[in-house]
Order: C-alpha cells, then structure tokens, then sequence
C-alpha cells in the first residue's frame, strides 16, 4: 500500500510537472520600425531562447542619418536569415510558437512594411495568429521581462530614443497613460546631429559610435565640465513636455564660435570638445530631470487619498536607446531617490531596439488576454508610421501647474552622492 501510494505521487508529480510545460508559450518577436532587424522568441516566464540582431549603423552613421530606401532594402536582405539563425538558436520548432508578435507602429513605414510582410508570411506558412505591437509600449514594458515581480502596474516610464521623448503612466498592455512629449527633437536625435557637427567621427575611436554614445564616451575625459553653458528649455512652462532644439542651436553656435577662436580647419576638431560634451550631457540630463520630477510629483499628488501608483510602490523606469546613457541613467536614480521611488532599466543590451521586447510585448498581450488579443485576420493589420498612446493627461498635467524644487544634476566627475537644489517656477 505505502509502495503504490509513493509512485502515484510521483506519476501526479511527473504530470503536474509536464502541465506547467505545456503551460508555457513561446512568442516569436520582429523588429524593424527603423535601421535594426530584430528577431527573438521569447518565452512566458521572460526566458529568452533567441535573439538575433543586424544593425544597420555602420551603413548609416557614413551618411549622416537613416535613409529610409536602404535601410528597406538592408531589411528585407537579412530578415530571413535573422529568422533561421534565431530558430536554430532557440532550439525550437516553428510549430511550437504559440504567435508572432511585430511592430506595426510607429516607426519609418518602409521598414515597418517589411517586418509585417514577414510576419504574414510565417503566420500563413506555419498557421499563426499575429500579435500587433506598439514601439514604444514594447521599450515601456520591456523592463518588466527581467524585473516582472519588482515592477508592477502602475509605474511612471520615461522614454527616451533617437526619435522618441515620452513620459507616461504604465497601466497595462495598450493602456499607457501620456505625461509629456516633445514638441521637436528627441534626445538621441539631438546627440547625433551634434556630435556630426562636432565632427567626433573623425576620432578613430567614435568612428563607429552613434551620437550618443560619442559624447558620453568623450565627457569622460573632460578636465573642464563647465566650460559651456547651455540653456533650460521650457523653464517657465509648468508641463511635462520636452524641448532638444534650443540646447541643439545653442551647441551649433558654441561649436562655430570656438571654430573660429581656435582657428579650427574644415576637417578639424575643438580642442575642448570633451569639455563640450560634459557640458551638453549635463544640459540634456538636467532637462530630462527636470520634466520627470514634475511627472513624478503630478504621479504623487493625492486625489481623494489615492495617487496614480496606487497600491504599487513607486516606481520610474527609463527605457529606449538613450536610457544606454549610464550619466542620464545615474541622474534618474539620484532624482528618483528624492520621492523614494525605485529607478530601473532594462539591461543594456534590451534598452535600444531589438527582438526581445517586440516578443515580450507578446507576452504581455497574451497574460492580458490571449482570446482577444490573438489576431487570425493577419490581412486586416496595417502599419501606422505614428501613433499615440490610450490616454492623454498633458491637459491634466498643465492644469496642476505643479511647482517644484528641483534636484540638481549629479556632477560628472565627482561628488555623486550629494544632493543640489533650485528654486525655480
């Protein structure tokens, strides 16, 4: 009797155990809203099983800037083989994925076109449902992949990237809550066009650097941090809106005028441009502060005794390309600490575009509801080259007119761990 007791428990152990592994789903991810073709299949408890990237910087970075046409064509080149790598990677059989996820919107819609095309394809080959995906709701949920017990719904996401500066409050899947945006550049765009004029791509070190990770990679080396002054975009305005063309300008006229002090040739560099960068990071750290301390305080502010977190701890996460930056990063945690709220980011290698998020996006949708969010009419999905987020509470924002002290920006070289103020409007 205790013999034929014992192996029952180990066969309804050996069941319950081949349950939980029919219980998990794998989605497939692609990626190609701009210049990366991104393929991951990502499983539900946040597993990756592969993750295959082809970056089209290089190409790029020699012109200047993405140019729409070819980084189509480069696309549809490598889709295909990214696909067989990153199923030969994973192990697994096309019949085992539960759906394809793909980016639909926003992003450049010549290559929004192809990772769609793509998607249908494997969908009518393999029998799939499809599962549309929204950008930047894929960087605003991907942190929650590696930290899925630590950050719960609600929390604050600041998103930053190359085309992209968003504040808003995380709900759920395709409940996304916007804060602030800006009303010209994006941070990531505006370090790439200086860092050009800069002409830091002359340096053999950041000849293959984006923009972003040129400066950063220079205010290292700064021996005079505030050697430049840059101007506070939107000082009097008591919104959550962001503003990179005014510190782009200035920088222009900063560059141009020390040019002509030192007497720079046409293929030449500033002698002070680590200084330069210093100064700049500060000045793009200090704005993106700024705007997300008033989001924070706007999250924090008691309506009939409940704030937006709710019952969830206070949380900031910074995600896109630009959140790479471990200065900006540094300084949203400094800000962040001040409210006693957490600051996390996906790992470095999830922060810029990739497969991964686009799957765990996926994911999401399916743990949010899988009948309703399966889609069979993979016909009747399109592409949208922009595209907004559920709910809109900038008029809410403005109409609080909040009022801050602000934190100050961490000092680049040294003194990290003390804490500045301002009074300001």
């Amino acid at each position: 009797m205790y013999t034929a007791g014992i192996q029952l428990l180990k066969s309804r152990r050996v069941c319950s155990q081949r349950m939980c592994k029919r219980l998990v789903s794998y989605v497939l991810g692609i990626e190609t809203s701009c210049d990366d073709t991104g393929i991951a299949i990502v499983d539900t408890e946040g597993r990756v099983h592969g993750n295959v990237l082809e970056s089209q910087q290089k190409f790029h970075t020699r012109y200047g800037g993405i140019i729409p046409p070819r980084a189509q064509d480069l696309h549809r080149a490598r889709i295909d083989d990214a696909f067989e790598r990153c199923l030969a990677a994973s192990q697994l059989q096309p019949e085992q994925l539960e759906a394809i996820a793909v980016t639909t919107r926003p992003g450049l819609p010549l290559s929004l076109l192809i990772g769609l095309r793509y998607a249908r394809h494997l969908a009518r080959r393999y029998h799939k449902p499809l599962l549309p995906v929204h950008h930047m709701e894929a960087h605003a949920l991907q942190a929650r992949m590696e930290h899925r017990e630590s950050i719960a719904f609600p929390y604050l996401c600041l998103l930053i990237s190359g085309g992209h500066s968003q504040l808003a409050v995380v709900h759920a899947p395709g409940k996304l809550q916007l804060l602030g945006e800006t009303l010209d550049d994006a941070p990531g765009e505006a370090f790439d066009k200086i860092a050009r004029r800069l002409r830091l791509y002359i340096l053999p070190q950041y000849r293959h650097c984006n923009g972003g990770q040129a400066i950063e990679h220079a205010a290292q080396i700064a021996g005079n941090p505030d050697a430049f002054e840059f101007p506070l975009p939107l000082a009097q305005q008591r919104n959550c809106n962001f503003s990179f063309a005014g510190i782009k300008n200035n920088s222009f006229r900063a560059i141009r005028a020390q040019e002509r002090a030192e007497r720079t040739p046409p293929d030449g560099i500033i002698s002070n441009y680590a200084d330069f960068c210093a100064g700049l990071l500060r000045a793009v750290s200090r704005h993106l502060m700024h705007r997300t301390q008033r989001a924070l305080e706007f999250c924090l502010q008691e309506q009939n005794n409940v704030n937006l977190f709710g019952n969830a701890t206070p949380t900031l996460v910074v995600s896109g390309g630009v959140a790479n930056n471990d200065v900006i990063f540094a300084n949203m945690q400094h800000l962040a600490a001040q409210y006693n709220c957490r600051c996390l980011r996906p790992s470095k290698r999830y922060c810029s575009d990739n497969g991964v998020m686009i799957a765990w996006h996926g994911i999401e949708q399916l743990l949010q509801n899988r009948v309703a969010n399966l889609r069979f009419d993979i016909d009747n999905i399109d592409i949208a080259g922009s595209a907004s987020f559920h709910e809109s509470s900038m008029s809410n924002v403005l109409e609080a007119s909040i009022k801050c002290k602000w934190v100050q920006p961490l000092c680049t070289q040294t003194n990290y761990n003390n804490t500045h103020y301002e009074q300001t409007a």
